[in-house]
């Protein structure tokens, strides 16, 4: 990756959030929660945003196959102007080596690291790289 990757800053203030597209997940990487209209970053700088705990009770697919009825979640907000930004999911890769308790596979069972999921539409990107001659 090069030095002037693509930085990105909250489409409402403006703020500089630390992003950076060196911490993006390659496009194409698989989460339970899904990609759609969103960047995945393995790593925020934490003291640019606020974070608070989110439990719904309601209906929602936990993956493709499996509905769960209880979510919880942690919404990501700019620390400057408040404006929702995304979520932090556990469903990024594994914590450990393995295939975890008995054997068993699913996030549940094995600790996964978190994934920041950034609505594409909340931030702008501010030093797009440049296009290679």
């Amino acid at each position: 990756m090069s030095s002037s990757a693509a930085t990105y800053r909250c489409a409402a203030c403006g703020a500089d959030l630390n992003l950076s597209a060196a911490q993006l997940y390659p496009e194409g990487v698989y989460f339970e929660a899904g990609n759609k209209g969103t960047l995945s970053f393995s790593w925020v700088d934490e003291s640019r945003l606020r974070f608070a705990a989110e439990d719904k009770i309601r209906p929602f697919f936990e993956t493709l196959s499996y509905w769960g009825i209880q979510r919880k979640r942690t919404r990501i907000s700019c620390d400057a102007c408040g404006r929702l930004l995304g979520y932090v999911y556990d469903d990024g890769p594994p914590a450990m080596q393995g295939t975890g308790q008995f054997g068993m596979g699913p996030s549940q069972i094995i600790p996964r690291r978190p994934r920041y999921r950034i609505k594409t539409k909340a931030v702008t990107v501010a030093n797009p790289p440049a296009a290679a001659a």
